[in-house]
């Protein structure tokens, strides 16, 4: 396979993926529907495997298609960066690049983030600030917040960076000396660690989202910290409502298994909030890219990711 052939339809591919419409990504290139469709089924044919799955409704990715789409929306962003930095050549970034962002997405998705984001701008210097308490960018002299909630009302600018899913998990300890909770009802009698920005009263929703049921959870421990509760979880506390970024390692490890596997809890949204009002600086613009590209590779373990 000429792999170097393919790289125009791979660009074309991330774009009709992003959209999930062959006409709005015919529209967006300067295409038309029918050359954005044969290259998308050129892609395909070379590959061996069906990457959109195509019904009355709309579109949808397969699994193949959402591993390539991380893969091509990179490639995409790169040929994108290449033409800002020689439009912009004579005004590389340098200097403080100061950053807050919630502990659960350090790991998987800042950190290797910013690694790349070193890599191609070696003139910033990284400033970090790790906590899951609200900061406020002009007054903790801030150039980058990624938020997770609903945001407060302000005058910064917030660009969607994705979204996850809590769902419930114990400990094999906890269970064996506990039980296993069957039903959301049965919640009521187990113990519950939580943060401080996890309500009592939670809408649990069925796997399809069908169905939802309200329980007031009883809280026995709470933490202003996401990393709290997942060790007190795993030190048989209670049981915890984490997302598949935070729970993944644990599961595999055992130290935590999923429980209520046929219901699930909020939905968290997460936003990449800055205070420029006009164009982003190029190294802002590519660590929102960074980030969103990290975020969907690490929660594809997600309820609905797929």
């Amino acid at each position: 396979m000429d792999n170097i052939k393919l790289v125009p339809s791979l660009i074309i591919f991330a774009e009709v993926a992003q959209r999930k419409s062959f006409t709005q990504a015919a529209k967006a290139l300067g295409m038309s529907k029918s050359a954005v469709s044969q290259h998308v089924s050129r892609l395909e044919n070379q590959m061996g495997m069906q990457l959109l799955s195509r019904n009355t409704r709309g579109m949808s990715l397969t699994a193949n298609g959402h591993k390539l789409c991380i893969r091509s929306e990179m490639l995409r962003d790169q040929v994108d960066l290449a033409f800002q930095e020689l439009a912009s050549a004579e005004e590389m970034p340098s200097g403080t690049f100061s950053i807050t962002y919630p502990y659960l997405i350090e790991r998987n998705v800042v950190t290797p983030a910013l690694r790349q984001l070193c890599l191609e701008f070696p003139d910033i210097e990284p400033r970090l600030v790790m906590t899951d308490e609200a900061k406020d960018i002009i007054s903790d002299k801030l150039d980058v917040a990624i938020f997770a909630g609903n945001l407060p009302d302000s005058n910064y600018r917030a660009l969607p960076v994705g979204s996850i899913t809590e769902i419930f998990f114990a400990s094999p300890g906890y269970l064996q000396k506990f039980g296993t909770p069957e039903r959301p009802e049965d919640l009521l009698q187990h113990r519950w660690v939580s943060t401080q920005w996890q309500k009592p009263v939670q809408i649990v929703q069925s796997r399809d989202g069908k169905s939802s049921t309200e329980v007031r959870l009883r809280s026995y421990a709470r933490s202003n910290s996401m990393s709290s509760i997942v060790e007190m979880a795993i030190q048989d506390m209670g049981f915890v409502l984490l997302s598949a970024i935070a729970s993944e390692p644990l599961v595999q490890t055992g130290q935590l298994v999923r429980i209520l596997e046929n219901y699930r809890g909020k939905q968290w949204p997460f936003h990449f909030v800055h205070p420029f009002q006009g164009e982003k600086p190029i190294h802002v613009k590519r660590f929102h890219q960074l980030v969103c590209h990290f975020f969907g590779k690490a929660n594809m373990g997600e309820p609905g990711s797929n």
